[in-house]
């Protein structure tokens, strides 16, 4: 397998006899769907249902739950926590100067069983037409790969996050797919921003998505704009090469399709794709203007 080191992630304990019952009326992530030696990916909302911070969560012990963040904003998520702690009997620290090690080998048929831990790690299951480990505790396995082989990895597997992919407080859950990867729990209680983020799913409102960006040429930096005809659709997240990540209005990127409009992130021709193991498709028909863009 593929291992990189990587120093911009930070690890946040919570631990107490109501860790679960407080970060399970938050977050977007459903807690009871979490098995142990499993990673699932979550957001904590604003009101408003934007992303305030996106992260990995994960079962380390009883009465535990350890979520993965970036490093960048560790503190004020800590802070944010703290916020809605009020008389929750929960523990929230944060553990200094970590590194997170990820494992990684494609395999588009991986095995179902999520539950074998260990010297795996903990499974990443937002990847699921590949096989990702996290590993958390010392002494973490020897670094083999590049965070440049990770970021081509992860773009081509079609996986988001908050920094190169998209910003803070400027993107719903489903732009960046948490509804395609067990992100999001349809079928639990409230919790911060979930009345947006219901009204979207069921009134399929959802516009913006994350699809892979191709080209014959290597793509600009992240951050560029996507355009059809002069119009920003978009913008370019992670690069690699030639591929890349895309947050666009995925209406006028098919309009752009079927016209045979050219679609160009900075000056270079793009072709863009839903990740193959998205459930999401285009809109049947011709998009009504508005939406989330």
């Amino acid at each position: 397998m593929s291992i990189v080191h990587l120093d911009n992630r930070a690890l946040i304990d919570l631990s107490g006899s109501e860790a679960e019952h407080f970060l399970q009326n938050i977050v977007t992530t459903d807690l009871t769907n979490l098995r142990d030696s499993v990673a699932l990916p979550g957001a904590l909302l604003a009101p408003q249902g934007k992303i305030l911070f996106d992260f990995l969560v994960s079962r380390p012990g009883p009465e535990r739950l350890r979520l993965e963040c970036r490093a960048d904003v560790a503190d004020d998520f800590v802070r944010r926590l703290m916020l809605y702690r009020l008389r929750a009997k929960v523990e929230i620290t944060k553990q200094d100067e970590h590194v997170v090690a990820v494992a990684w080998e494609n395999d588009s048929s991986p095995s179902s069983d999520d539950s074998t831990p260990s010297a795996s790690g903990i499974r990443d299951r937002r990847f699921l037409n590949a096989i990702v480990y996290r590993h958390y505790e010392a002494p973490l396995p020897p670094a083999n790969a590049s965070l440049e082989e990770w970021t081509a990895f992860r773009v081509e597997q079609g996986i988001a996050e908050s920094g190169p992919d998209y910003a803070l407080n400027d993107a719903f859950p489903h732009d960046v797919l948490l509804d395609q990867t067990d992100g999001i729990g349809f079928k639990k209680g409230c919790y911060i921003g979930q009345e947006v983020v219901s009204r979207m799913q069921h009134r399929g409102t959802a516009r913006r998505r994350v699809l892979i960006a191709r080209s014959t040429v290597p793509l600009p930096a992240s951050g560029s704009e996507i355009s059809v005809n002069g119009r920003t659709i978009g913008t370019l997240g992670s690069v690699a090469g030639t591929t890349g990540l895309a947050v666009v209005r995925i209406d006028h990127v098919k309009d752009a399709m079927e016209s045979k409009t050219p679609i160009l992130a900075g000056d270079a021709v793009i072709a863009l794709s839903i990740p193959p193991w998205a459930r999401f498709g285009f809109p049947e028909g011709k998009a009504a203007s508005g939406g989330n863009g």
